[in-house]
């Protein structure tokens, strides 16, 4: 699914662009997701684990750009990508009312209301579907995340008990939070 660009103004005045990826886009988005699973350890997978190739990576995106149930975003600074989101929406009949989301920012780029525009984007490209139940994931001791999560209108519905592991092994919750459109 192709998000059609859109400018935006951040916080601090500057212009981005809001846009699907392209395939040449593919090492810096790469990059991008390692980048940010090493400055937060908020983020499902490990700066290690972040080892997409090119290939992989021109893979994916031509994968989300033809998918009818898959959306990413991506914002553009001064020809840069400052970070991403993605929208998942549910193809079985009992969930086709529900989608999910994931973000990730690039830490120089906090700040400045990416967060909060993406989001606005994702509710409203949920609510063209007809999406009644927007849903995310997020970790114990994520309190920006859980901020702008709350912000946007979610509210936790569950908790799963010491889900995840940190790096330093000790297990921690994995919330589920829902945006009820």
């Amino acid at each position: 699914m192709i998000f059609n660009t859109k400018n935006i103004t951040l916080n601090d005045g500057k212009q981005s662009i809001f846009r699907a990826p392209k395939l040449e886009d593919a090492t810096e988005l790469a990059a991008l997701i390692k980048t940010a699973c090493g400055e937060t350890d908020f983020l499902l997978r490990t700066y290690d684990e972040c080892n997409e190739t090119k290939e992989q990576e021109e893979l994916f995106i031509k994968k989300l750009n033809e998918s009818p149930v898959e959306m990413m975003i991506v914002c553009e600074i001064d020809g840069t990508i400052a970070g991403n989101c993605q929208l998942s929406f549910n193809q079985k009949y009992r969930t086709a009312h529900r989608a999910s989301i994931g973000i990730s920012i690039l830490k120089q780029y906090w700040g400045l209301g990416i967060g909060t525009a993406m989001f606005r984007e994702m509710i409203d490209a949920a609510r063209e579907r007809n999406i009644t139940h927007l849903e995310l994931n997020f970790m114990e001791g994520n309190e920006r995340g859980r901020a702008l999560y709350e912000k946007m209108g979610f509210r936790i519905n569950s908790v799963m008990p010491e889900a995840l592991r940190n790096k330093d092994g000790k297990l921690v919750n994995e919330y589920h939070m829902t945006l009820l459109l």
